[in-house]
């Protein structure tokens, strides 16, 4: 009996195969987005934990200098003499063209043994490590982007390196790096000696830092990949509304053979366990499915994401993809468990399906009020939660939160708006066929309300999601304008070379402005001074959010500092303010500027405090004031008679264009998964469609009885989808905005520490209106082209059963 109940169940779907494709790529899909952005950040991941790794960071002690200088190697010496146990680290980044990798220096001698690849310490020969041209260790994909670079010792593959590293002698390292002497940090070696002099009477200047330090990178970018993982839930929830449609409708069409099982003895209980099987085998296949596609779309998408850390975040990640079995079982239980999701309403309307319920569509449509006045009180909830947390809340996590109670409070709410619409018109209506229009939409709605649901989420992430990308365009170019007055950006090897070339454009340019800048910390946290001149390009151009009266006299004066949007909100930090820089130094804070793209925070002082502050400050970098018509051949006169490499100095154009290309690129990502989801949306409406045209003969052959010809019903039912799809879009426009208003004002802010305002695009919000429209209308043709080629044959086959 059990076989022929499950020979039975499974015959539906034999019948039905579109409504089986529609389940079966609705989970698919649904597996394959969330699958992909867990693949991407898990991927980021482990190259984040691969860097703390490197030389014990994670678990060993450092001695780093307060001021976050290099600082001379006789400290070293100081400190081994007086009895610890410490071997130093240089640190820098090497460029050649526009290869870029970070170098490390190790002294093998003194290096732990468990920090370095096997046979650069302990016992080994390492006379080919530390003897020039030098032996270093980098990831594969390290090695294979540097191939055809000169410059560097020959290098060997070593797994446990994060991409974009490469490991040396120390030695060597500070050659290349051009730092002979100096030193980034100690590494404390676990066992020290009962007796050794203080940390303080022997390096004042150092400090020491927990294990674990180096993980800053890890929280930095945390907000992104909460981002790409809110996208992921999107999508998968986006594509969970297919499958709870495909499912919800399967039970409906299969009533009346539910009940003949149940009238012939088949128990309740094996009933409910033969569906759920069939719910997990359909799981299992549909997820191997969506595990595929997903690593097709986070191998797409992952070199884009890589550029984006680097940009951003300065966090390398390699641009190819390795995936672990915890991967592929986590994207499997995500699947089983959607499907679970997906089918529990369906089961817990089994376990209360009275033996002989009828299976008539109006009888369908009058249960489904009563649920969907529960779905009103729940969107109600969310709602309120929204705006308790809007209020109340703060954080990365309480942005999210909002985000997902105010978008699920809206998808909920859009079928008790659609039909109080749709009343309303039936209302107003005159004539028969008008009548009979708008109470049979109302009568589709309950099988449509999950696939517009699932439009009206896409929609409106699109609307928020595009005008926080827009918005950040246009408010970033217009800053880049700000920031970028120079025409010219040029760049030395080295300080004698700086000298020289500082002495080649005076005579040639209108002023010659330092871009001198130290990496230091900043009221407990990474951040970077800047020392600048008095000059009027800084006064007329310098995009302040909030100042003091006589700011620039006040900075030039050395008796304020500067401080950027990041560090102000994260520190509390305002006007009037007292600002401790690394020395000790106390600076009244004068005004707050923005600094979009950077989530550290920043400080400006006067060049000569910063010089007088930190005396061994690189004075490499230099904007070039001229007229923007000479720049061109200052430009030659630079590389042709100065000798200045092309690479090292820069148009404002050239700048402004690697800055635009570096913005486009970081919303790559965002781009694709918005896509994404717009085209899973549009599937789900056609197979809700594809799938309600088999269930609505008994409807429409009565209308077609009394004269409608087939063709206009058609008609009739292409009008339908396009007018939902249109009235979709109008409440999805108000959402989106508020989402925008949530990305740009609480999320941004909380994620990287700056607010951008909300600027508005019309035509953005008409072309995807119009693009809502063909989606609907391309889901609508196919049941339209079917419902006018449907034979009057099987129309009158309708009056042959009893309904």
């Amino acid at each position: 009996m059990y076989r022929a109940a499950l020979s039975a169940l499974l015959s539906h779907w034999w019948r039905h195969p579109l409504q089986l494709g529609s389940l079966l790529l609705g989970l698919a899909l649904a597996t394959a987005l969330w699958s992909g952005v867990q693949a991407i950040n898990g991927q980021a991941r482990q190259s984040y934990d691969q860097a703390a790794r490197m030389l014990g960071q994670d678990r060993l002690e450092q001695l780093v200098p307060k001021d976050g200088q290099r600082f001379s190697q006789d400290v070293y010496i100081a400190l081994r003499q007086a009895g610890w146990l410490v071997s130093p680290v240089i640190e820098g980044a090497w460029q050649q063209g526009d290869v870029r990798v970070r170098l490390i220096g190790i002294d093998p001698v003194t290096a732990p043994s468990d920090v370095a690849p096997d046979g650069v310490t302990g016992a080994g020969d390492l006379r080919p490590f530390i003897t020039p041209p030098g032996q270093g260790f980098a990831a594969p994909d390290t090695i294979s982007m540097l191939r055809g670079v000169t410059g560097l010792p020959p290098l060997s593959p070593s797994e446990g390196l994060a991409p974009g590293v490469v490991l040396m002698d120390i030695g060597i390292a500070q050659t290349l790096l051009g730092v002979p002497g100096e030193i980034s940090r100690l590494v404390v070696v676990p066992e020290q000696p009962f007796r050794q002099a203080p940390l303080e009477s022997v390096a004042p200047l150092l400090t020491k830092s927990a294990p674990g330090g180096q993980a800053d990178i890890a929280r930095l970018t945390d907000s992104f990949h909460l981002n790409l993982t809110a996208f992921g839930f999107l999508s998968f929830a986006v594509g969970l509304f297919i499958v709870h449609s495909a499912i919800g409708l399967a039970f409906e069409q299969r009533r009346p053979m539910l009940r003949t099982l149940r009238a012939v003895g088949v128990p309740l209980n094996v009933l409910t366990v033969l569906l759920a099987g069939e719910v997990v085998l359909f799981a299992l296949v549909a997820g191997l499915v969506g595990m595929g596609l997903g690593y097709l779309i986070a191998a797409t998408l992952l070199p884009d994401v890589a550029a984006t850390l680097s940009g951003l975040y300065g966090a390398d990640v390699p641009g190819s993809l390795s995936l672990r079995p915890s991967w592929w079982i986590g994207g499997m239980a995500i699947a089983v468990l959607g499907a679970a999701v997906a089918a529990g309403q369906s089961l817990w309307r089994l376990r209360r399906l009275p033996l002989l319920a009828p299976a008539q569509p109006r009888a369908w449509a009058r249960a489904s009020a009563r649920g969907l006045r529960r779905q009103v009180f729940l969107a109600a909830a969310l709602a309120v939660l929204a705006l308790a947390v809007a209020i109340w809340g703060r954080g990365l996590v309480a942005g999210f939160v909002l985000l997902g109670a105010m978008l699920m409070a809206a998808a909920l709410a859009l079928p008790a708006i659609l039909a109080l619409l749709l009343g309303g018109a039936e209302r107003v209506s005159k004539g028969a066929l008008a009548l009979w229009f708008w109470a049979d939409t109302r009568q589709q709605l309950p099988g449509l309300s999950l696939a517009l649901m699932a439009l009206m989420l896409a929609l409106a992430a699109n609307v928020g999601v595009g005008t926080m990308v827009a918005s950040f365009r246009l408010t970033f170019t217009g800053w880049l304008d700000q920031r970028l007055a120079s025409e010219l950006y040029v760049n030395a090897q080295d300080e004698a070379e700086a000298a020289r070339l500082r002495s080649f454009l005076e005579p040639r340019a209108d002023a010659v402005l330092p871009i001198w800048s130290v990496s230091a910390p900043v009221q407990g946290a990474p951040g970077t001074i800047y020392g600048i001149a008095d000059h009027a390009t800084y006064r007329e151009n310098w995009p302040l959010l909030s100042h003091a009266p006589g700011v620039w006299d006040a900075v030039a004066a050395g008796q304020a500092a500067l401080v950027n949007e990041q560090l102000s909100r994260r520190a509390g930090l305002s006007n009037g303010d007292m600002l401790r820089l690394p020395d000790g130094t106390e600076m009244t804070i004068a005004g707050v500027y923005s600094d979009y793209g950077n989530p550290q925070g920043q400080v400006i002082i006067a060049v000569d405090e910063l010089t007088a502050m930190f005396p061994d400050v690189p004075r490499l970098r230099h904007a070039v004031r001229i007229a923007p018509e000479k720049a061109p051949d200052l430009t030659r006169a630079l590389i042709e008679e100065f000798g200045l490499s092309p690479d090292n100095v820069r148009d404002q154009a050239a700048i402004k264009s690697f800055s635009l290309g570096v913005f486009e690129q970081t919303f790559t990502v965002t781009a694709a998964l918005n896509v994404l989801t717009m085209g899973v949306a549009g599937f789900a409406m056609l197979t809700s469609l594809l799938t309600l045209s088999t269930m609505r003969l008994p409807q429409l052959a009565p209308v077609w009885a009394l004269g409608l010809t087939r063709a206009r019903l058609a008609r009739l039912e292409l009008f339908r989808a396009l007018m939902l799809a249109g009235l979709t879009m109008c409440a999805a426009l108000p959402v989106g905005l508020l989402l925008a208003w949530a990305l740009l004002s609480v999320v941004n802010v909380a994620a990287f520490g700056w607010q951008l305002p909300m600027h508005t695009f019309p035509a953005d919000w008409l072309r995807l209106g119009l693009l809502a429209l063909l989606a609907g209308g391309l889901a609508a043709l196919w049941p339209a082209v079917r419902l006018a080629r449907t034979s009057p044959t099987d129309l009158l086959k309708v009056f042959a059963h009893e309904r």
